[in-house]
């Protein structure tokens, strides 16, 4: 029997809003379901209060609450089971916070250039940024990584319960999808395990989810540019997806030189921020690191010889993020894990049901122009990411798939896609015990 959910039905946000539309009311964590997107039907509160607080609800407060709990407590449990010590971002932050780029210490550690007696880290500018604040702390330095993390990825995954009513979500099916986004997804992977390289999903996670909100609102040059400027300072292959949301931003304005020059200017401040980076520490604007950096696995060097971004990486990543299973052993917990990869389709089968979204809605083709997009340069490119639980540099195109699992939630069936969310939210939570060493 076909069970209807809360929502489900007519289309809420089929057609796009105005990019002149004034604001729909409150884009909180707590805004109720209400009219399309670009509407302004849904403005006012209860005696001019702040939207962010007259909408919250006891459904609101409880997954607000889960998600610090969550997220804090598997923080707390890897932190527990590692013993902490400063990681080398930080070692990295010392030495910027005395006027240095270069980080003697580093010298022999994966992911380094040495040039002219001086060892850099590849890593960009804002995985450094968060750990500044750590420097006069030495207490803390321990677990900058964890707190760093925790600061982007805490905020990211509450956001996840206003997209996904922004986007047509309602009733309890609202918290579903938010449910899949905070915990189902590798968000919740990447927030808690304390690791440089995981901070900058969580980061970029965090930047195109605001601008995803700001779409479905005031579409704001300045503020689309913006988010998508600075996710790019933290996943460059993020950048991508301005292309057909600035488009679209652009062809429904009437004032486009004045609209072009609020979107691009903050793009430009991010590509000359990372060009004068890369410039001061490896004598090139555009040279990054990467291609040159150290490596101590000779299979990933072996991969690298075809092509920083090479059409010849897309077998071995279509693999890894698609095909990569599992493999059964004969002790507990009896699923051993590839730490070069595991489909996507075990780690976050919940995502399959933004193929509900369709095609025809024109913010639906956004969103799937924009992943596809964004999957392109992560599919050209050398590694996916060692090591993890999945396929982690899927993260940069994950916001606009649940985002499309949010609009495809108007046709769920029930029972069907709430089962697939819980495997997500499952296999997610296997995978930070994985890494933590708490099983296996």
């Amino acid at each position: 029997m076909r069970t209807r959910t809360a929502g489900q039905g007519r289309s809420t946000v089929g057609v796009l809003p105005s990019a002149t539309s004034p604001p729909d009311g409150a884009v909180g964590v707590a805004a109720r379901p209400g009219p399309p997107c670009g509407s302004t039907r849904n403005r006012s509160v209860a005696g001019g209060a702040s939207p962010w607080v007259a909408r919250l609800s006891r459904g609101d407060l409880a997954f607000g609450l889960a998600v610090v709990l969550v997220y804090v407590g598997a923080a707390v449990l890897a932190i527990a089971l590692n013993p902490p010590e400063p990681n080398r971002m930080m070692l990295l932050a010392e030495r910027v916070a005395a006027g240095h780029l270069d980080a003697p210490a580093l010298a022999g550690s994966v992911d380094t250039v040495t040039l002219g007696g001086r060892t850099y880290l590849a890593e960009g500018l804002l995985q450094l940024v968060p750990y500044l604040p750590f420097v006069p702390l030495p207490a803390l330095q321990g677990i900058a990584g964890y707190l760093a993390s925790l600061a982007f990825g805490v905020p990211a995954a509450w956001l996840a319960l206003p997209l996904a009513r922004r986007y047509g979500a309602q009733g309890s099916g609202a918290y579903w999808v938010a449910g899949l986004t905070a915990f189902g997804t590798l968000l919740f992977f990447v927030s808690v395990l304390g690791s440089l390289y995981y901070l900058a999903h969580a980061e970029a996670f965090l930047f195109l989810e605001l601008a995803l909100l700001d779409w479905a609102g005031s579409r704001r040059p300045l503020v689309q540019g913006s988010c998508y400027g600075l996710a790019f300072l933290a996943r460059p292959t993020t950048l991508v997806a301005l292309i057909p949301f600035g488009l679209a931003l652009l062809w429904a304005r009437r004032d486009r030189v004045r609209a072009a020059t609020r979107l691009a200017l903050p793009v430009v401040a991010a590509l000359a921020l990372v060009a004068t980076y890369n410039e001061l520490r490896f004598g090139s604007p555009l040279q990054t690191g990467y291609a040159i950096s150290l490596l101590t696995d000779p299979a990933l060097e072996a991969r690298r010889a075809l092509g920083l971004f090479s059409i010849a990486q897309v077998p071995e990543n279509v693999h890894l993020a698609l095909l990569q299973g599992f493999r059964l052993t004969s002790r507990f917990p009896y699923l051993a894990v590839n730490p070069a990869g595991l489909s996507m389709l075990l780690v976050s089968p919940g995502l399959l049901t933004a193929l509900w979204a369709g095609w025809r809605e024109p913010v639906a083709r956004l969103l799937w122009l924009a992943a596809a997009l964004v999957a392109v340069p992560v599919f050209l490119y050398y590694g996916g990411g060692y090591a993890q639980y999945g396929f982690r540099y899927s993260l940069d195109f994950t916001p606009f798939l649940v985002v499309l699992v949010a609009l495809g939630s108007r046709r769920w069936v029930g029972i069907p896609e709430r089962l697939v969310i819980a495997l997500s939210v499952a296999s997610v939570s296997y995978g930070v015990l994985w890494a933590t060493h708490a099983v296996g």
